[in-house]
């Protein structure tokens, strides 16, 4: 029996966003000009999804308390010189747009700031399909449940109803704590492997691939 989910929740960076390999660098970069250890790609990308605070203590374990605050400071002067021409992945807006016509409830749920979070929607002119969202600075960092937890009430949504898709661990480790299914997009920050250790319903490797599946069964 075909499983219709009435809210679909999409992670932002790494999964309608073709964001993964700024945010690396810009970390990376952030890291050079602090003379602080640089963390590999593997490890810039595995935070990515993420509240940023809690992303560069796991990226840069080693640095002292007192170079967070700055170290955030030179990551977003990296991210924000760039955010407003990273591309949307192909087949995003249609597929969402298409959802969003069929009736499903569709929200976000991200690493980003609120401030972040709105600035893109504005520039991407994704805004108007979504009915909620939930950022980082606002609840519980992935993977605590919050922001799915939040959404569902606030949408009034059982976890049944719900379908998280996201491209890292943490976005399908959140939708474990809080009892929903998932999808995971391969082309993001996470590796397929780690992905598949979660179970999700379905890894895709694209958009259009992600678009077919929730036509046949969402």
């Amino acid at each position: 029996m075909i499983k219709r989910y009435d809210l679909i929740v999409f992670d932002w960076d790494g999964t309608v966003m073709d964001s993964t390999a700024v945010i690396a660098t810009s970390i990376q970069s952030a890291c050079r000009d602090l003379e602080l250890p640089v963390p590999s790609d593997e490890n810039a990308r595995h935070v990515i999804g993420m509240g940023l605070a809690e992303a560069l203590r796991h990226a840069v374990p080693q640095a002292p308390e007192s170079m967070y605050e700055p170290l955030a400071d030179r990551y977003r002067h990296y991210f924000l010189a760039q955010d407003q021409t990273i591309p949307l992945f192909s087949g995003a807006r249609e597929t969402i747009s298409e959802l969003h016509e069929a009736g499903h409830a569709l929200a976000v749920a991200t690493g980003k700031s609120r401030k972040g979070l709105d600035r893109v929607m504005d520039s991407s002119g994704m805004r108007a399909y979504f009915h909620a969202s939930r950022t980082a600075d606002e609840t519980f960092s992935k993977p605590h449940p919050a922001m799915l937890l939040e959404l569902m009430d606030e949408l009034g949504m059982q976890p049944e109803q719900v379908l998280m898709i996201g491209d890292t661990t943490h976005d399908l480790q959140m939708a474990i704590n809080a009892g929903v299914d998932a999808v995971g997009v391969t082309y993001g920050a996470h590796p397929v492997d780690q992905l598949r250790a979660l179970n999700p319903c379905a890894l895709l490797d694209d958009f259009h691939a992600l678009r077919a599946w929730l036509q046949a069964n969402a």
